[in-house]
Formats: C-alpha cells, sequence, structure tokens
C-alpha cells in the first residue's frame, strides 16, 4: 500500500512539474543588436522607466549581425523582443527568422548616422576618396588592370597629399553592421570608380564582393563592438585612424577629428542630405506577437519612435542621432501605432 501510495504522490509531482512552463515569463523588454544605436536604445530605456516605473529595458550591444542572428533564434521570451540594427535586414536573415516561428516583424526606421574615419585631434588631416579607402583597405585590390594582393603600406602611396602614416584602421567587426554598411558605402563604392570592378559588378555582382569586400589582415583591426574603445586607441596610438558612428565623433571632438570623404566632412546636415558619401539609416525591429504579452514593450516601442525621442530636438538628438525629416518620423510613428508588419527583402 505505501509503495502505490508513493508512486501516486510521484506521479502527481512529475505531472505537475510537465505543466509548469519551462521559463518563467520576463517581465522586462529585451533589445539587442547594434553598437551604434545601443546609446540610443539605451538612453530611450532609462527615460522609460523613469516615466512608466517599469523595469528598465535590458539592452545588448553585439553588432547588427549578432542582434538579429539571436533576434531570429526563437519566438518565446528566452529571445529579444528587438533587434536594433544599423543596416536593413537581409533576405537571408527574414527567412531564418520565420524558420524560427519570428513571422510578423515590425520595421521602424528611427534615423540617421554617418560613419565616420577619424583620427587624434593633434594627428593629419585626411581628405579622403572612397577610391582612397579602398586601396587602403581591401585585402585584394585593382593595380594594373588586374586583381591583387594589396601591396600598400602607406596612404602616401595611394594617393597625392595624404599623410605619410602607416596604414592602420582600427574598427568593427563582421557581425557588425557598421562594418556592413562601410563595406558597401566606401569599399564597394570607392571600387567602382575603377571600370573593371564597375563592369565586374554588372556582369557579376557575387564576384565582385568575393573580390572587392574583405578587409585586409594587415592593415585593419577588428576591435570589437565597443566604439568607446576605439576612440581610446585613437588618443594612445599617433597616425591610426578609427571607423565608427557618427554619435562618437560628436561625443568626443575635444580628442578626436573625423576626414572628410569625397570633399564633405561628417556633420548632421551633410548626414541628414545624404551629401557625405557614408550615411546610412537605422533601425530597430520588433517582435509583433511579443506586442501585449512582453510588459512594457508597445509603451517603450511608443517611447523610441516618439517626438521627445526621435523627433526634431528630442533628447536622442542631443545624443549624436540625425533624425528624420517630420513626414517620414510621422510614417514611423504610424508604422509603429498599427503594428505594420514588413515584407520580406528584396535581398
Amino acid at each position: 500500500m505505501k509503495k502505490l501510495l508513493s508512486c501516486a504522490a510521484a506521479a502527481v509531482a512529475l505531472s505537475g512539474l510537465a505543466a509548469a512552463p519551462a521559463h518563467a515569463a520576463r517581465d522586462y523588454v529585451w533589445a539587442a543588436g547594434s553598437s551604434t544605436v545601443f546609446p540610443f536604445a539605451t538612453r530611450t530605456a532609462e527615460n522609460f522607466a523613469k516615466k512608466t516605473g517599469k523595469k528598465a529595458p535590458k539592452v545588448e550591444s553585439l553588432g547588427t549581425g549578432g542582434g538579429i542572428k539571436l533576434f531570429c533564434s526563437g519566438a518565446g521570451e528566452g529571445f529579444p523582443d528587438i533587434a536594433n540594427a544599423s543596416r536593413p535586414m537581409k533576405k537571408s536573415e527574414f527567412d531564418a527568422c520565420a524558420a524560427k516561428g519570428v513571422k510578423d516583424i515590425v520595421a521602424i526606421k528611427i534615423g540617421f548616422d554617418g560613419i565616420v574615419v577619424a583620427t587624434d585631434k593633434d594627428g593629419a588631416d585626411y581628405n579622403f576618396k572612397t577610391e582612397h579607402l579602398y586601396l587602403g583597405l581591401a585585402k585584394t585590390v585593382l593595380k594594373g588592370g588586374q586583381f591583387v594582393a594589396n601591396p600598400y603600406h602607406n596612404w602616401d602611396e595611394i594617393g597625392a597629399g595624404l599623410p605619410g602614416n602607416r596604414i592602420q584602421v582600427y574598427g568593427p567587426p563582421p557581425t557588425s553592421g557598421t562594418r556592413d554598411a562601410f563595406v558597401e558605402l566606401a569599399i564597394e563604392a570607392g571600387a567602382r570608380k575603377f571600370p573593371t570592378a564597375d563592369a565586374l559588378r554588372s556582369d557579376n555582382e557575387k564576384k565582385f564582393k568575393s573580390l572587392v569586400d574583405p578587409l585586409r589582415n594587415d592593415g585593419w583591426i577588428d576591435a570589437g563592438e565597443n566604439d568607446n574603445a576605439i576612440v581610446g586607441t585613437l588618443t594612445k596610438t599617433p597616425g591610426s585612424l578609427g571607423v565608427f558612428g557618427w554619435s562618437y565623433l560628436e561625443e568626443n571632438m575635444d580628442k578626436i577629428k573625423g576626414a572628410s570623404v569625397n570633399g564633405v566632412r561628417p556633420s548632421p546636415q551633410t548626414i541628414a542630405d545624404g551629401s557625405y558619401p557614408l550615411s546610412r539609416s537605422l533601425y530597430i525591429y520588433v517582435k509583433k506577437a511579443n506586442i501585449g504579452v512582453t510588459p512594457g514593450l508597445a509603451e517603450f516601442v511608443q517611447e523610441f519612435t516618439s517626438d521627445a525621442a526621435t523627433g526634431r530636438g528630442g533628447y536622442l538628438q542631443s545624443r549624436g542621432l540625425i533624425p528624420l525629416p517630420p513626414g517620414q518620423h510621422e510614417a514611423q510613428k504610424q508604422v509603429a501605432a498599427n503594428k505594420t508588419v514588413m515584407p520580406r527583402p528584396a535581398q
């Protein structure tokens, strides 16, 4: 009899365990991704917590690629509600999301940013063309009409008027949206200034990217996702350069300065109007299914898209975000309010 009672008790206990959820539901918002969006997301999280009294969202700086990968890994509370991104989501990432059950995604553009090439404030001035950046930083470059291993060691070997400093550039790793955007806006754009490379891109884009996109190992140094650490390196390494988002230049203009690209210097005006060649848009991607489930998610997204945060004169502008034109800002507020689901990206 005792044995039967013991077995019955064990069965009840096991059935209770089976009915219990594997994880307790999160009571806070979780956002992960771009190091460029990170300071804007953390500031918004602070204001959200002050206004609502709810827990401040957890914000992680993993790089755009790393953040989207984690975001797309599942639909439950064990995965982020939001992916912060400094480039558009790729078709392959969208499909990876769908494969894991993340099928309704709200894409919200929050503003603009420029990628800067900076150096110590007391260092030489750099006036780059995009073709200089390609020739200086690509692993394989065109020389004499042929693609060869990068033979250049100093900047003055590439362009008249450039300083004679060694090519030594600290920048983000492959998981970073800043890295992706820099390769597209600087390296690929620079390569296309050469007819041979431009013709190759028209004929075989995949081969063009395989020859042009990889960065050199002896002049480009992956410096992680901490852009503040890159700023610190520039002040300690005379002649070196760093690649990161505009906001980090704006915050540290007492220590560093930005180079011009194609004759245009980075500024809020040149980034917003697109005349600065290394300008880009910033995004947050939100799981629609989590809105109304994760406590505070709807309110956090509302705060992120509010006039007070991302509007002209908003508190994120003082943090370095370049606001959208008023019409675009209103349109993005409507996307957030209506929970409009994004279509599958074209590429």
